[in-house]
């Protein structure tokens, strides 16, 4: 492991960058699904839109961030990398965006840390809606 110095060039994590084909509709989905708040927007190349400490830096197929590779290749929504979006009410947030028609991935899965599912924002990137496992009463965490 490699340890922070003097010298060291990186100062925090500026956020996550998801790739869209549509920003506006990508902030639609992310400020009214999910709550995150708009900070930036230069339609229709960018926008910047936050929850608490983390920015997510949607690019548009005009965007700096969204160019090709020098080796030609794309640079395309999906995949498995993913935002966590930690939550307090699972099912019930799960049925609201039902309702709502935001496309799943998958069904809960539940496991010892807590349980979680896979949603798609409108381009197909993945978000995980995560709700931590409640400790038992009098146990520390």
């Amino acid at each position: 492991m490699v340890q922070a110095g003097p010298r060291s060039f990186v100062r925090n994590v500026h956020g996550v960058r998801y790739q869209v084909k549509d920003v506006a509709r990508a902030v639609a989905f992310y400020t009214r699904q999910l709550g995150f708040e708009l900070q930036q927007q230069q339609l229709p190349a960018f926008a910047n839109v936050s929850l608490g400490e983390v920015s997510l830096l949607l690019s548009g197929p005009g965007a700096s961030g969204s160019r090709p590779m020098p080796d030609g290749r794309p640079q395309e929504p999906g995949g498995w990398n993913r935002v966590v979006l930690r939550v307090d009410d699972l099912p019930g947030l799960v049925a609201e965006l039902k309702t709502a028609g935001v496309p799943f991935r998958n069904d809960v899965e539940t496991g010892p840390g807590g349980r979680q599912v896979q949603i798609e924002d409108p381009d197909g990137n993945p978000i995980e809606l995560f709700e931590p496992a409640r400790s038992p009463a009098g146990a520390r965490p």
